[in-house]
């Protein structure tokens, strides 16, 4: 029972080694896989993430402890018992207590109209500047077609809007024309700038555009993707750039920002909200999304490009783990996808809405209009409030438990 308990809390360790070193990369942890049952991973609200992954880790560990002993002590009476006992009793407490979460009444006072564009455009598009007016206008003439629903927020997804929008009029003025004249609220995915003295630094960006047509807000991405939005050891070993897609590298943003917006189309008087943006695979970052999500915030939008997977799995591998940012938060989350997995998540990671086409294809080209209901406040969960206690609890354990072992050995006679 001990070495199952050292067992799961080495993987959790790992896997917050994973979430953070070069930038941290934390696809696919074992937690992920569970997403779907929704009573299960409730308690993600505490420990985030790391303690569903801990929990399956123990189990397996145990099963394979129960075999062990039903093999190596085959005269004792039902002597795996022992083995599951415990975690199987974490196990159905775990279930009971998400039974409970998910059986609480929920009073939401105040709706949100939304709109999310799903272009599709292809990432050979992308990246040929000579369709970037094309493009543009696909997606103008698609959002005009959203836009007669009446949504209060118009969402764009990452790498949709080619150019510079604080610096180029050919795009910046067609979307404060259409603001303007449909008085919506939006949230558009493009690249920024900023001079200094020596270099120009380039960012991936995200803006609120408010309905009279101005730059309310943006956002810069913090967590870029190694190879693909940034080379590590760029200034000492510049030959690298020529064995990535990419020939240089973005600058990372520094801080979360909230976004304010009102909505007058789904009531009578206008309510104000507040969202926090991530970009691409920021949402699969539990400690960079619970930065994002003050007190005060509504819901979480995620705006990603998954063109780069083509239709592969990887795209539903990052929705899945994007489901986990709502149970440890405690708020929804919008995800606006160029192509891909386009929906809304509500605070206990019940997937409520996902954009198909005619043809029922996630990969399509579209739109999807999703009316978000919102309660006036929510409590902080504790996850939220103190973050990934248990994960560098895990950590710490499994350090000691590496250090013990190590002096057992250096103690032992040869």
């Amino acid at each position: 029972m001990a070495w199952a308990l050292r067992s799961a809390a080495m993987w959790v360790a790992w896997e917050m080694i994973l979430a953070r070193i070069f930038g941290g990369f934390p696809w696919n942890l074992l937690a992920d896989s569970q997403y779907k049952i929704v009573p299960l991973i409730q308690f993600a609200s505490f420990t985030g993430v790391y303690g569903v992954s801990f929990l399956i880790a123990w189990t397996s560990v145990s099963f394979l402890c129960a075999a062990a002993s039903i093999v190596g002590k085959p005269g004792q009476r039902s002597p795996w018992m022992a083995e599951i006992i415990l975690p199987f009793t974490v196990v159905f407490a775990v279930f009971l207590y998400g039974s409970h979460q998910l059986a609480q009444p929920v009073t939401t006072a105040r709706e949100l109209k939304v709109a999310l564009v799903q272009p599709g455009i292809p990432q050979t598009m992308i990246w040929n500047p000579t369709n970037d007016l094309i493009r543009f206008h696909d997606l103008l003439h698609l959002s005009e077609e959203a836009l007669t629903n009446q949504p209060d927020l118009v969402v764009w997804p990452e790498a949709a809007l080619p150019g510079l929008p604080r610096f180029e009029a050919e795009f910046a003025d067609p979307i404060s024309a259409l603001a303007q004249d449909h008085k919506t609220w939006m949230i558009i995915g493009a690249d920024d700038a900023e001079a200094t003295p020596t270099v120009t630094n380039y960012f991936n960006a995200s803006f609120l555009i408010n309905p009279d047509g101005r730059l309310a807000e943006s956002y810069r991405k913090r967590g870029l993707v190694i190879f693909g939005e940034y080379i590590p050891l760029e200034r000492w070993l510049p030959f690298i750039k020529w064995f990535t897609p990419i020939t240089g590298s973005y600058t990372a943003g520094t801080t979360p920002v909230q976004f304010k917006l009102s909505a007058t189309k789904t009531s009578e008087a206008s309510e104000n909200f507040q969202t926090s943006v991530l970009i691409c695979f920021e949402d699969v970052f539990p400690h960079l999304a619970r930065k994002s999500v003050e007190p005060d915030t509504d819901f979480l939008v995620n705006i990603t490009n998954d063109g780069w997977f083509g239709q592969g799995a990887a795209q539903w591998q990052q929705a899945a783990a994007a489901t986990f940012r709502t149970v440890e938060n405690g708020v929804p989350l919008i995800r606006c996808a160029n192509t891909g997995i386009t929906c809304w998540i509500d605070a206990h990671g019940r997937w409520r809405q996902m954009f198909t086409d005619k043809t029922g294809s996630v990969y399509g080209v579209g739109f999807m209009i999703a009316t978000i209901p919102l309660p006036n406040s929510h409590p902080q969960t504790f996850y939220n409030q103190h973050g990934d206690v248990f994960g560098w609890a895990c950590v710490a354990f499994a350090a000691l438990a590496l250090i013990a072992r190590k002096a057992r050995r250096q103690t032992d006679p040869a």
